[in-house]
C-alpha cells in the first residue's frame, strides 16, 4: 500500500476538483496555494490568502494571492476556492497500532449491555477460523444498566471452547472467558496479586474473568504471537485512518522496538503518510536502545523516537488510577501504582542522563503527584527546557495544579476523555476532587503548555471531536446545557493551538510544523468551514476536504 499521492498525478488532479476548479498551471518546483482564508497560527501573520511551497515541501512565502502569483509566475496553482486552510493537526497522544488492530477485531464501543457484546461477538466469530482467539475492544461497564464488571460466565455460555479476550475501552482492563484463562500456565486462584495489577476474584478466590492493568499481561502472554505482516498492517491501517481525519502527525504513545522496526520499514519504502513521533514503551528495552544508539530520526523526516512513555497508575474508569484518598464510590480502594516512586526516580534519572524526554501516564491525583515529585528531583533547575510531559493529567490535587507550569511540565491531555467520563467521573472522585479534574483552563491559565490529543483507540481518532469537546464540554446533543464544569472550557483558537503549535512543541518540532511559516513544512488541512468563525457547537461537523504532508496530498475526501 502506498498512502502518499504524488502531486499532480492524474488521480490527484481528477480528485481535486472542488469549490472552484483548479488545475496545475505548469510543471514547476513551486506551488502557490490560494484559499478564502489560511489560518497560519503565526501571531505575526495570522491570516493570509496564499502560500507558496517548493517540491521539497518547504514553505517559501505567505501573503496576498496576486503578489505570490506574481513572484512565482511559473508556479503550479492550487486554488482551494472557498475552503479554509489550517496547519496540519497533530494528535499528541494516540496508539497507531492499537487503532489498526481495533479494525481487525470485534468493535465493542457503545455497547449498552453484555447481551449486546455477545451478539457482536457471535457475528464477528463467523469470520474467524475454528479455534482462533476471539479478540475485541471497547466495552465499558459504566454504559451498562448494572455498571458492574462482567464475569467469564457471561461469555462462557456462548463461547465454551473458543478463547475470548476483550480489552476495556481504556486499555487498562481486560475480560476473559474460562477458555482463555485455562490457557494461562499459572494458577490464577488464591489471594496473590501481580505487581501493579489486580485479578478480580470471587469470595472463593477464583478469578472472575476481569484483569486490571499489569494483570492483563497474564492473558496477553498466553495468546499466539502476532506475525510481522499483521503488525505492519496494523500500523498502515492506523495511519490511514489518521490522515482521513485531518491528522498530519501523531505522537504514538508506547512504541515497542518491533513496532519501531515496522515503522522503519514503511519509512524506507516511503509509505508513511504522516509524521510519527514515537514515545518508546518504557516497559521494555526501548529506553536502553535509545541510550545505546542515540535519539532516532529517519532521514525522510516522518519518523522520530526521542522520548520514553512510562506508566505510574491505571485508569479512572476501572478504578486503577492512583488516588490520595479512597475512591468516593469504592471505600478502601485507592487504585494502583504501577511504578513505585523509587523505581520511577531511577528510570527518569536514566532517561535524563541519555537526553531522553520522559512522558508519564498519570491519571489519579496521587499518580500525578508522584510524577511531579520525580520530575522535580530530576530537574531542580527551574528554567530547564526539558519538555517532560504528563500524559492525561486527569485529576490533580489543588497544590499540584500550579506545579506543572513551575516545573515546565507539559500537560498532554485529551478533551474527549472529559466528555466521555462526565456521566460518572464525579461519582468516582467526589465533589471536592472533581474541581481539579480535566482542568484545562486552570492549567493553561497557570502557564502550563497543553498538548492535545485523543488517546485513540480509547476515544475516536477524529480531532474534530477533540476541538468540539475542548470548546463546549458537552456531548453530541449539547448536554449538559452550558457544558460540564464549564469554567474549564477552552476557546476554539486555544483548542486548535493545542492540536497544532503546542502539540508540535511537545515533540520538539515547533520549528518544523505546528504553524504555517516560511521555512516550515507544508503540512496543512483543507476544511469546508472555518473552525474559528463557526459556532463552537459545529466544530464536530467540520468537513475535511484534503490532508497534505510536505505539500503532498495524502488524503482527498471522496466526492458525492
Amino acid at each position: 500500500m502506498r498512502n502518499t499521492v504524488k502531486r499532480w498525478s492524474m488521480t490527484a488532479v481528477a480528485a481535486a476538483v472542488f469549490a472552484g476548479v483548479w488545475l496545475p498551471a505548469s510543471a514547476s518546483d513551486v506551488t502557490v496555494l490560494t484559499a478564502a482564508r489560511i489560518h497560519t497560527m503565526d501571531t505575526a501573520q495570522p491570516r493570509v490568502r496564499a502560500m507558496a511551497y517548493d517540491d521539497a515541501g518547504r514553505i517559501l512565502a505567505l501573503g496576498d494571492a496576486a503578489e505570490l502569483r506574481s513572484r512565482y509566475p511559473q508556479a503550479t496553482h492550487l486554488d482551494a476556492g472557498d475552503a479554509t486552510v489550517i496547519p496540519g493537526l497533530i494528535d499528541a497522544h494516540g496508539h497507531v497500532a492499537g487503532l489498526g488492530l481495533s479494525q481487525m477485531r470485534a468493535q465493542l464501543a457503545d455497547t449498552a449491555s453484555k447481551d449486546d457484546i455477545v451478539q457482536r461477538l457471535r457475528e464477528f466469530a463467523r469470520e474467524l477460523p475454528p479455534g482462533a482467539w476471539l479478540l475485541g475492544r471497547g466495552w465499558d461497564q459504566n454504559d451498562w444498566p448494572e455498571q458492574r464488571f462482567p464475569t467469564a460466565a457471561d461469555l462462557d455460555a456462548a463461547f465454551p471452547d473458543r478463547p475470548v479476550w476483550l480489552e476495556r475501552v481504556d486499555g487498562h482492563a481486560g475480560w476473559a472467558n474460562s477458555a482463555a484463562m485455562e490457557v494461562v500456565e499459572r494458577d490464577l486462584s488464591g489471594d496473590w496479586q501481580p505487581d501493579g495489577g489486580r485479578i478480580e476474584r470471587d469470595a472463593r478466590g477464583q478469578p472472575t474473568g476481569v484483569f486490571i492493568d499489569s494483570a492483563a499481561a497474564l492473558i496477553d502472554s498466553a495468546m499466539p504471537a502476532m506475525d510481522a505482516d499483521t503488525a505492519e498492517l496494523a500500523l498502515e491501517l492506523g495511519m490511514r485512518s489518521a490522515v482521513e481525519h485531518g491528522l498530519t502527525g501523531v505522537h504514538d504513545a508506547g512504541v515497542t522496538l518491533p513496532q519501531l522496526r515496522g515503522y522503519q520499514a514503511l519509512a524506507d519504502r516511503d509509505e508513511m503518510p504522516l509524521r510519527i513521533y514515537a514515545l518508546a514503551a518504557g516497559d521494555g528495552d526501548a529506553l536502553e536502545w535509545i541510550c545505546d544508539n542515540g535519539l532516532y530520526a529517519h532521514d525522510g523526516g516522518r519518523l522520530q523516537m526521542r522520548s520514553v512513555k512510562l506508566y505510574v497508575d491505571g485508569a479512572l474508569g476501572s478504578r486503577g488510577a492512583a488516588m490520595i484518598q479512597d475512591y468516593h464510590d469504592d471505600a478502601g480502594n485507592r487504585g494502583l501504582l504501577l511504578t513505585e516512586p523509587a523505581a520511577l526516580d531511577a528510570i527518569v534519572a536514566r532517561a535524563k542522563g541519555c537526553g531522553v524526554q520522559v512522558a508519564t501516564h498519570a491519571i489519579g491525583d496521587r499518580g500525578n503527584q508522584v510524577v511531579l515529585d520525580a520530575y522535580a528531583k530530576a530537574w531542580p533547575e527551574e528554567s530547564a527546557d526539558h519538555r517532560w510531559r504528563i500524559e492525561h493529567a486527569q485529576v490533580l490535587a489543588p497544590q499540584d495544579l500550579p506545579r506543572l507550569a513551575e516545573l515546565n511540565v507539559i500537560a498532554s491531555m485529551q478533551p474527549t476523555h472529559a466528555t466521555s467520563d462526565m456521566p460518572w467521573a464525579e461519582e468516582r472522585v467526589g465533589p471536592e476532587r472533581i474541581v481539579g479534574a480535566y482542568a484545562w483552563r486552570q492549567l493553561r491559565d497557570s502557564g502550563a503548555r497543553l498538548a492535545l490529543g485523543s488517546d485513540f483507540p480509547v476515544e475516536s481518532v477524529d480531532p474534530r471531536l477533540g476541538l468540539f469537546a475542548a470548546a463546549t464540554r458537552t456531548d453530541a446533543e449539547g448536554m449538559p446545557a452550558g457544558g460540564w464544569l464549564p469554567q474549564e472550557k477552552l476557546t476554539a483558537y486555544e483548542a486548535l493551538r493545542g492540536f497544532t503549535l503546542d502539540a508540535a512543541y511537545a515533540g520538539f518540532a515547533e520549528d518544523e510544523v505546528g504553524s504555517l511559516e516560511v521555512g516550515k513544512r507544508a503540512d496543512f488541512v483543507l476544511l469546508a468551514q472555518d473552525p474559528l468563525a463557526i459556532p463552537e457547537q459545529q466544530l464536530r461537523d467540520l468537513t475535511v476536504l484534503a490532508t497534505y504532508v510536505d505539500g503532498d496530498e495524502v488524503y482527498r475526501a471522496p466526492r458525492d
